[in-house]
């Protein structure tokens, strides 16, 4: 997390506010384009939030009910990689509207704590689960930025990311929904190089829906997976964004 921060502190010291003289600016007229196309690479960071249900009782096999605790929580941020192209549109000398679809592959590192069942130490009884993401993304943003001064133009970021998730097994504890929706927010900075422009970015998109699978647990075959599947009815999406744009 810290690495994104510095980055994030890097691209706001490129301000064109911090005094300097005058320099030869190259591609002068890449700005003026009415529309360009570009390429993007990057990383990510994801993370998920789960609404814990608490205390359940469990039908058992025998009609017999057990009252049982657990708890899911994904425990780190987990690293991904991002690729895809970008179409920019010019608004006007400050706006842009760019539209970017991208694939984000990653994974979550997910935990179940029960806490009805105690190991030797006392302790929970944990599980873990792998819970990989293939998303395919068009993000659509709205770019304000600041006058070009050099060979450097920062610029804020927002816009809507709607998503589509390839990847998921019927046999995992919890599954997410096919669909999301993201909010995104963030700062970069244009760097006008000989022959092209680079743009780094970071941005942090929120998920606006509830990506959970309400369903799935009733379709799981073993019922020993259903407390686990069962111990959350919620979940929202985040991830932190570090994107490299080639334009």
């Amino acid at each position: 997390m810290k690495r994104y921060l510095y980055i994030l502190l890097g691209l706001i010291l490129c301000s064109p506010l911090s005094a300097q003289e005058r320099a030869v600016e190259n591609r002068p007229y890449a700005d003026l384009r009415p529309f360009h196309f570009g390429i993007l690479v990057g990383s990510h960071l994801q993370d998920i939030e789960f609404n814990n249900i608490g205390p359940q009782v469990i039908q058992n096999e025998d009609g017999t009910t057990t009252n049982t605790i657990i708890t899911t929580d994904q425990d780190r941020w987990d690293a991904g990689l991002t690729v895809g192209v970008l179409g920019e549109f010019r608004l006007n000398t400050n706006f842009q509207f760019r539209i970017a679809p991208a694939l984000y592959f990653g994974s979550r590192h997910i935990l179940f704590y029960n806490h009805t069942e105690k190991d030797a130490s006392d302790k929970p009884i944990t599980l873990q689960q792998e819970l990989k993401t293939i998303y395919v993304s068009s993000a659509l943003d709205l770019i304000f930025a600041a006058p070009r001064f050099n060979n450097h133009r920062p610029y804020l970021m927002a816009g809507l990311n709607p998503m589509l998730n390839l990847s998921s097994n019927n046999d995992d504890y919890i599954k997410l929904k096919k669909y999301d929706v993201f909010a995104e927010v963030g700062v970069g900075c244009d760097f006008y190089l000989p022959y092209f422009k680079l743009r780094p970015e970071l941005k942090f998109m929120f998920g606006l829906l509830n990506s959970l699978d309400t369903d799935h647990p009733d379709q799981l075959k073993d019922a020993n997976m259903r407390p686990y599947a069962t111990s959350i009815d919620k979940a929202h999406s985040k991830m932190i964004v570090l994107t490299f744009y080639f334009e």
